[in-house]
């Protein structure tokens, strides 16, 4: 092997070759030597933990005092080409939320659009709040009618909960809207829908990303209860629950039967 290719493994070999006890991971040409030379290693870098979020901790959790519900075209037109769920499982919902919200004394605002042409509000919801006449709009974008908003306003509360038909426009509008103004908005998916399953989810995906907070309203009804020892609204839970529960609500019939059943 001649002197000159013996010169050209050797530097090869140096360059490529990192004892084990070194610092050193890779080289790179310097070709102001014509040689190579090493890179240090980088220095390993503590894992960083996330700052605290606003939506974590106790008082992230929804308390009554702090809500206003704002529950939108719940109408038979909207009904008419609902397609994301079942119509009678959103007509269970919404009256079991408006019942909740009247419950734990939060302001509850109707509105309905166009109603003249696209129908009362369901007769069930307007049941639970007999004396309140919902605002009829013509806006599409419910928080643009200056009379919802100042409602809210009023009430000096700045977390929206809000509920509609449909999903990607009469939900996600008044949402992203009011969350450009400093609200907090928490959408009840599944007492709102849309004309099809993907239209509820891309406008749940929209507003999420805006800012918005995904609620179901049975989960709400456990945030604003919190404690079972909370006397002053537990009736009222357990009817609602009875009523509108699905399943918990027919194991309760059924528990209070057996129980009726034990008794001398």
């Amino acid at each position: 092997m001649s002197t000159q290719r013996r010169q050209f493994l050797g530097l090869a070999a140096g360059a490529i070759a990192v004892p084990a006890t070194s610092s050193l991971v890779v080289a790179q040409g310097d070709p102001s030597r014509g040689r190579e030379a090493p890179i240090p290693a980088q220095a390993s870098v503590p894992e960083r933990r996330p700052a605290k979020s606003e939506l974590t901790g106790l008082s992230a959790l929804l308390t009554p005092e702090e809500c206003v519900v704002l529950l939108i075209d719940h109408q038979p037109f909207q009904f008419a080409n609902l397609h994301s769920h079942e119509p009678t499982m959103i007509v269970n919902n919404v009256i079991g939320l408006g019942k909740f919200a009247k419950a734990f004394k939060v302001p509850v605002i109707l509105s309905t659009v166009l109603e003249a042409r696209g129908g009362k509000i369901i007769k069930g919801l307007q049941d639970v709040f007999p004396d309140q006449k919902p605002i009829d709009r013509t806006y599409i974008n419910a928080w643009q009618d200056k009379r919802i908003v100042d409602i809210v306003k009023g009430t000096g509360r700045k977390k929206l909960v809000m509920a509609a038909l449909w999903t990607e426009m009469c939900l996600a509008m008044p949402t992203i809207h009011a969350l450009g103004e400093g609200y907090d908005v928490y959408i009840v998916t599944d007492a709102s829908g849309g004309v099809s399953a993907e239209a509820h989810d891309m406008a749940v995906r929209r507003m999420v990303q805006a800012g918005a907070v995904p609620i179901t309203w049975i989960g709400l009804s456990g945030e604003w209860q919190r404690d079972w020892a909370r006397e002053s609204t537990l009736p009222d839970t357990i009817k609602i629950i009875a009523e509108h529960g699905g399943g918990s609500g027919v194991a309760f019939a059924w528990e209070t039967q057996l129980l009726g059943a034990s008794k001398p």
